[in-house]
């Protein structure tokens, strides 16, 4: 099936050899899809923090300046030398941004999957999300249950699956319980929701006391303010009411990973026959998965010597699952996208408007309870 296609609005993100950072909108024709592909009117994407990374490409934001024309704004923001360095690869290079999103199926080709998608909601994950149109093969696309919006379906892939992942990976490496940092965020109470499922016990660290309630409020047993004085207290007796000996933390800098890992030496050396020098047997894992702290990762050993600190990835993670493993995920997710896997957001804004200063200042802050919601067609 073919139809005659408007070209689309897309965000580029751009680091010039003069140490720029450049992002503007750009008009890109939209293709006619080959036999296995769809053409999406994409009308919902999340501004996930793994898309701000590429988005701003490590800029000083609170620099940005705004030019151009209201219906063609472009900001700039300077790159730093060693940022300059980093990005090295990249420099030069016009890159479209956003890794998933959500809306309706208006042109596909000749295959029946295909074609048997048009006029359906469905999420899509790919790259390019930050486009008005989306030409995409059918494989990357998830057909969302009837009624669903394209609002609702925006965020069916990062962190749903993220928070599959690591029950999975807890499955895989032989634990029984998780600590997860950040826990407040979209996929913080995802997980929660998905643990009180399975009967996992998992320990949630916050930084503020309302992001404690918020999980409470959510059915949440152990939760722990990482800004109150009994922190590390709490720590130790919720790791060893779980038995948590792995975690996931998003926060990456600081020495949040360690306190984690100490707070597990504790529990699992509480109750032990005999000292060790070595500490406990029992082995103690962290995985950072994000960079909300982009301060170096302070680790300061007490912990014994069974521990491990590394990074974690969806995308390996899911390659490493097999394709029949990860169709079993994306099919929970899309049976359960308004429950379980159920995303909120700050605000909906269109392409012009993410632009806008007022507007990076908020959701460039990566900060709890200030999500946007990119709608490209608005």
């Amino acid at each position: 099936m073919t139809t005659e296609l408007d070209a689309g609005l897309q965000l580029r993100s751009l680091i010039r050899p003069d140490g720029v950072l450049e992002l503007s909108l750009v008009s890109i024709p939209t293709p006619s899809p080959g036999p296995s592909e769809v053409v999406v009117r994409v009308e919902a994407a999340p501004l996930n923090p793994s898309d701000l990374g590429l988005l701003f490409g490590g800029a000083d934001m609170t620099a940005a300046t705004l030019a151009g024309s209201p219906g063609t704004p472009v900001v700039t923001a300077p790159v730093g030398p060693a940022v300059m360095r980093a990005m090295a690869a990249r420099i030069g290079d016009s890159l479209p941004v956003g890794n998933e999103g959500a809306g309706v199926v208006i042109a596909a080709g000749d295959s029946a999957p295909a074609r048997a998608l048009v006029g359906r909601t469905v999420g899509l994950l790919g790259g390019a999300m930050y486009s008005q149109y989306r030409v995409i093969d059918v494989s990357q696309v998830l057909p969302l249950p009837e009624g669903t919006t394209p609002a609702e379906g925006a965020s069916c892939f990062v962190n749903p699956l993220t928070a599959l992942g690591m029950v999975e990976t807890m499955r895989l490496e032989g634990y029984k319980a998780l600590v997860h940092t950040a826990a407040a965020s979209n996929l913080g109470q995802m997980l929660q929701k998905l643990c009180l499922e399975e009967g996992i016990g998992l320990v949630n660290v916050v930084r503020r006391p309302e992001q404690a309630d918020v999980l409470r409020g959510i059915g949440a047993t152990h939760v722990c303010d990482s800004s109150a004085p009994t922190f590390m207290t709490d720590l130790v007796d919720a790791i060893t009411a779980t038995g948590a000996m792995l975690a996931f933390d998003a926060t990456g800098g600081g020495t949040l990973a360690s306190q984690v890992l100490t707070a597990m030496e504790i529990a699992a050396s509480r109750g032990a026959g005999e000292y060790s020098r070595y500490g406990s047997a029992t082995h103690k894992q962290v995985y950072i998965y994000g960079g909300l702290d982009r301060t170096p990762t302070v680790l300061n050993r007490a912990y014994g010597m069974a521990w491990g600190i590394g990074g974690w990835l969806l995308t390996p993670f899911l390659t490493k699952l097999g394709p029949e493993v990860t169709q079993r995920l994306r099919d929970r997710v899309a049976s359960s996208i308004t429950t379980t896997f159920a995303s909120t957001y700050t605000r909906e804004v269109s392409l012009r408007e993410v632009l806008q200063p007022e507007h990076i200042a908020v959701y460039g802050r990566q900060a709890t309870g200030s999500k946007y919601l990119l709608n490209p067609n608005k």
